[in-house]
């Protein structure tokens, strides 16, 4: 399949939202043919656009704009600089044949608290893990850490339990500071794709399928 370049660029938005729709229409869940996909630079481009719009406009996303399951469909790597801080590498697509998809459900309280799965599979062997997530609203931060874990072959559950520490980890989640826990800060949410950037610093976007 072809794919955008730079110079074709348009609204950040619309470009997240081709990515949407090409993604959904690779995994054959698009209602109507969707254009080219971008070229991996242009996507890079338009989350960074779309991540400084969200700053400048100091954007809030509700918890709730989040529930669900997204699938994964584009990420950058990060190089460490010299420096300090770090620099993007270049995007990539996930493949359709390597699935992950990560997915947030709030407690029913309508509290900050909910939980997180991640899952990603391959041959026919899938791996999950679970745990808690905690949403800071004013940042659009979701800080998590996971404490369960699940393997099925073929379907078929192979081992589920507690990852090491997990228990404790889950009294004491409510009251860990944000530094020391992973996070996403998220910048973006439509009911078709949301966008992060992680604790590492590299970036992604995820579609709802």
């Amino acid at each position: 399949m072809t794919e955008t370049t730079l110079e074709q660029r348009a609204d950040y938005s619309e470009i997240l939202q081709q990515v949407a729709q090409s993604f959904r229409q690779r995994l054959g869940k698009a209602d109507t043919p969707a254009k080219p996909r971008p070229a991996p630079e242009t996507v890079t481009a338009a989350l960074l656009e779309a991540e400084s719009t969200a700053k400048r406009q100091r954007l809030t996303l509700p918890f709730q704009n989040l529930q669900g399951e997204w699938r994964l469909c584009f990420t950058t790597g990060v190089q460490k600089r010299k420096s300090g801080g770090v620099q993007l590498r270049s995007g990539f697509y996930l493949p359709a044949i390597i699935p992950a998809s990560i997915s947030f459900f709030p407690d029913a309280d309508d509290s900050n608290l909910g939980t997180i799965h991640n899952q990603i599979a391959l041959a026919g062997t899938s791996l999950k893990l679970s745990g808690r997530c905690r949403y800071q609203g004013k940042r659009n931060l979701i800080a998590f850490d996971f404490m369960e874990i699940e393997v099925r072959t073929l379907g078929l559950r192979f081992y589920q339990g507690w990852l090491p520490g997990g228990a404790a980890k889950t009294e004491e989640f409510a009251e860990r500071a944000i530094a020391q826990l992973p996070f996403f800060a998220f910048f973006a949410a439509t009911p078709d794709y949301i966008a992060a950037r992680g604790r590492g610093g590299g970036l992604a976007i995820w579609v709802k399928v």
